[in-house]
């Protein structure tokens, strides 16, 4: 159709020379001359598209005219409301009056009340008893021609006072409308042949380029909007956690080790080298390189000392030391084998050693706040308080399912003070949770080997509808700290959560699985709102 009414606007102009008034064309399967309004909207799509090829020229004229409601579609079709009401009514002195029940059931209710009115009006009923009767033979139904004309011409030859009173008894509304008169353009033809968009390959090859027309670049067009870059609900959530540490006038911690020895991971953190978790079931091993570089050997071989035969007011495990286990390499199954190395750091100056924690972060290049920890001044025994934390991956050899993945974001922090108690550490997670958003808290006691006593958080999760675990928490034992130089009345508190499961809960999903991995929908990353907390 498009290509037909093209050719008929290129074959008219090779004859006439020129299109005066789109309205006078006869578009194809039409016999009348297009002169209703959709007939020229019609009509502008195959302008605009020769226009686009400068194969015509044309200008617009705006017009305006009425079209008939469908209040006014059914006068032009039956009558006025008027002349309904007088047609029904039966003539003075030949019939019983119609009763004003009798003619709502004959002509309609809402007909009857509008009409009643006007054909008292133009004294063409009158009343009789308790009826209406016609007082003329004939009528001339005014409003019923006045429709038709409008229907036909789109206005009055009455003018403007006559169609102001119809569209105030809603019968007409005005609409705006367009006819168009045509000219040749500097490229004119009558071949409706499309210009070439591309040069492709096979034009290059066959030379047909060199005699093809192409369409001209439309440098004032808009583009495609280019997409924006988004951020992954996991990264809004992090960054919110990472400000609350902030807040609370923690540093962060460098945490870029994703490898790390079975000695920091594990043997540091007073975790028996026979523990299930060091199985290659749960614990990725690597097989090139294989073994770690030797820790500080005082600090190792008090550790394996305390394993091996106890000390610092415990009886270790009594179980054989493997060197080859405590140097094996390992994607670290969580940050605190980075927790374990910065508190031996940060006990230094316990040791009677110069490097400090403060040093090492400043040098991993993290972020350390206003309150870096060690900003008070140390005791005789050279310690000072801390608080640290860090967000970062860890990897665990597990079943995936709606709640697990093999690859996360562990959130960890400790704090190192003198005379902490566990009562500190449930208040600070309520206050950190708190923070988050979540306050609905559940604390169930556990076992750790590296913390005692030892506490699991758990959260309500309003979608699953049940307490999902999101943390763990203790205080981390002697014989973890002590080793590293720490004094005796040194508390730590050490707790980690899940990055996942907080951003599960805040974003209502149930499957971490389509929160990371190939199941993600961009879109709605992209849609994700600004977490808040």
């Amino acid at each position: 159709m498009a290509e037909a009414i093209q050719q008929l606007i290129l074959d008219t102009l090779d004859k006439e020379g020129e299109i005066k008034d789109t309205r006078t064309l006869v578009l194809p399967g039409y016999k009348e001359p297009a002169a209703t309004h959709d007939s020229q909207i019609i009509i502008l799509g195959a302008l605009n598209s020769l226009s686009s090829r400068d194969m015509i020229t044309y200008t617009t004229h705006e017009t305006v005219s009425h079209v008939l409601t469908q209040e006014g579609a059914q006068i032009a079709l039956q009558g006025s409301h008027e002349a309904r009401v007088w047609a029904a009514c039966p003539k003075k002195g030949e019939g019983a009056p119609i009763t004003p029940k009798q003619l709502q059931e004959k002509v309609g209710a809402e007909t009857a009340k509008i009409g009643q009115g006007q054909a008292f009006k133009n004294k063409w009923i009158g009343k009789e008893g308790d009826g209406f009767v016609k007082l003329v033979d004939s009528i001339t139904d005014t409003t019923q021609l006045q429709m038709r004309e409008v229907d036909s011409t789109g206005t009055l030859k009455a003018g403007e006072k006559a169609l102001a009173d119809l569209r105030k008894r809603k019968l007409i509304v005005q609409r705006k409308g367009q006819w168009f008169s045509v000219r040749k353009g500097p490229h004119f033809s009558t071949s409706t042949a499309k210009p070439e968009t591309d040069l492709t390959v096979d034009m290059l090859a066959s030379g047909s380029w060199k005699t093809a027309t192409y369409k001209k670049y439309n440098f004032e067009a808009d583009g495609i909007p280019p997409n924006g870059g988004a951020l992954h609900p996991l990264l809004k959530v992090r960054e919110e956690i990472r400000n609350i540490f902030l807040e609370m006038g923690f540093a962060e911690m460098p945490t870029s080790s994703f490898v790390e020895s079975g000695f920091w991971c594990f043997d540091a953190l007073f975790v028996p080298q026979q523990h299930p978790a060091r199985e290659v079931q749960d614990t990725f091993y690597l097989s090139d390189p294989a073994r770690s570089l030797p820790p500080p050997k005082d600090y190792y071989e008090r550790v394996s000392k305390v394993h091996e035969q106890g000390g610092y007011g415990s009886t270790g495990y009594r179980a054989p030391w493997s060197h080859e286990e405590s140097r094996k390499l390992l994607l670290r199954t969580h940050t605190t084998a980075s927790s374990a190395s910065m508190l031996y750091k940060l006990a230094a100056r316990c040791r009677g050693e110069e490097e400090d924690v403060d040093e090492a972060v400043k040098r991993e290049g993290a972020h350390a706040s206003s309150t870096v920890p060690g900003t008070g001044k140390p005791g005789p025994d050279g310690f000072r308080p801390a608080k640290l934390f860090s967000i970062d991956r860890v990897f665990r050899n597990e079943t995936m399912d709606a709640t697990h993945l093999a690859e996360f974001h562990q959130v960890e922090g400790v704090v190192a003070d003198r005379g902490l108690t566990l009562a500190d550490l449930i208040g600070f997670m309520r206050v950190f949770f708190k923070k988050m958003g979540i306050e609905n808290l559940r604390f169930k006691p556990a076992y750790n080997p590296y913390t005692e006593p030892s506490l699991e958080i758990f959260a309500f999760h309003p979608q699953l509808k049940k307490w999902v675990e999101v943390g763990n928490s203790g205080m981390f034992r002697p014989e973890m700290l002590e080793p590293m130089g720490f004094p005796k009345d040194v508390h730590v508190h050490g707790w980690g959560i899940s990055l996942e499961r907080p951003t599960m809960i805040r974003y209502g999903i149930n499957n971490i699985r389509t929160l990371v991995g190939h199941k993600v929908s961009l879109e709605s990353v992209e849609r994700s709102p600004a977490v808040r907390f």
